[in-house]
């Protein structure tokens, strides 16, 4: 499995501290930038980046993605078809969104995550599995229409 990253300025130093905690995890990520800060960069142009990552393989690649609301990598990274990104606050909503939607993209708000409860988002995120129910399927293929 393979995480792709990335995040704007106001996610930089956020990512940067993310990357630091799954290496010591020994999970392999991949940073997609930005590598400076650069106070003009969008949002959209890092969930892009992301998007097309994990869409090269959906079977052993996620993502993360962060801005400071998290909602304009959400946005951004929904553009892409079969790509299913979805912000987290707390890990039971990480769970939540893996198990019932089959989230690939994971969205971090800079600006409202303490570090150490991203960490967790995280890990949350990474342990769950999508569930195979008929009627979580039958959401999961709407939404891949």
């Amino acid at each position: 499995m393979t995480i792709f990253i990335g995040a704007d300025h106001r996610g930089i130093e956020f990512k940067n501290r993310l990357i630091e905690y799954l290496h010591e995890k020994d999970i392999r990520i991949e940073d997609l930038g930005p590598y400076q800060f650069d106070p003009l960069d969008d949002a959209c142009d890092y969930a892009k980046k992301v998007s097309q990552a994990v869409l090269q393989n959906l079977e052993n690649h996620l993502g993360i993605v962060i801005c400071g609301s998290g909602g304009a990598v959400t946005m951004a990274a929904n553009r892409h078809k079969l790509i299913r990104a979805a912000v987290a606050m707390n890990t039971h909503q990480a769970v939540h969104i893996v198990e019932n939607d089959h989230c690939n993209v994971l969205a971090l708000a800079a600006d409202y995550t303490p570090i150490e409860e991203a960490e967790k988002i995280i890990d949350a995120f990474l342990s769950a599995k999508p569930k195979n129910d008929e009627k979580y399927l039958r959401r999961i293929r709407k939404l891949d229409e």
